[in-house]
């Protein structure tokens, strides 16, 4: 399978996906946008993954490539390749798809759990998906469910938490790909969106139980099943 993702800022990468896809054998290319890399053509890709970053879906004045790559998705979509998109690529998914995006009543960052939802159970995710886990969140945005996609999951702090689009195209609000190494990159860079609020954990609190992080990266390897 040939995989190619979409990354908008140096600190936020594939993160365990990246270990997944290799010891499986497929070929991996990637975008580094912020870099002005090239898109390639989606003749040339079955898998499309799309990154989290700390920009907004309409921060196009900012950040031009977003213009690009937002069509580019859309072609991705509209020819029948797999896609999945983590945070902002959720999030931008689900504008491509014709669904708004915006502030979420709270930010979200730190280990919360997410709820499946009883649809989830008409999707590939059924028996992938678990009921109930703990996520990790970096978040201050969200997204109302496009037409004709599934909502799959929720948190107390955030109704859409995700959705699959004709069982190939998977939004996931929540980050099951972050590793100690990652999270630290996210610190590193984001330290200061740890405000205190209701859902937003300290540092101390996200770093509390280590093994969380082997536990959601077991659960993106099955989620990753599904576009096998």
């Amino acid at each position: 399978m040939r995989v190619h993702h979409l990354q908008h800022v140096p600190f936020e990468n594939l993160g365990s996906i990246k270990t997944v896809l290799k010891k499986n054998g497929h070929t991996m290319s990637s975008s580094h946008l912020y870099k002005g890399d090239n898109l390639p053509s989606v003749n040339d890709l079955d898998l499309l993954i799309v990154m989290g970053g700390p920009m907004s879906v309409s921060d196009e004045n900012i950040y031009p490539w977003l213009k690009a790559e937002k069509q580019f998705i859309k072609e991705a979509i509209k020819y029948g390749k797999k896609v999945l998109g983590i945070c902002l690529g959720a999030q931008l998914i689900a504008e491509v798809l014709g669904a708004e995006v915006h502030k979420n009543k709270y930010r979200e960052i730190g280990w919360f759990n997410v709820k499946k939802t009883e649809e989830a159970a008409q999707t590939v995710l059924s028996n992938i998906l678990p009921d109930g886990f703990e996520a990790f969140h970096w978040h201050g945005d969200t997204f109302e469910i496009p037409a004709g996609a599934i909502h799959i999951a929720q948190s107390e702090a955030c109704k859409n938490q995700g959705f699959i689009f004709d069982n190939r195209v998977l939004a996931l609000q929540f980050h099951l790909e972050t590793t100690t190494e990652s999270a630290e990159a996210l610190l590193k860079n984001c330290r200061d969106e740890l405000d205190g609020s209701k859902y937003v954990q300290n540092e101390k609190e996200i770093y509390s139980d280590r093994e969380k992080f082997l536990k959601i990266n077991s659960v993106m390897t099955s989620v990753l099943k599904i576009f096998e």
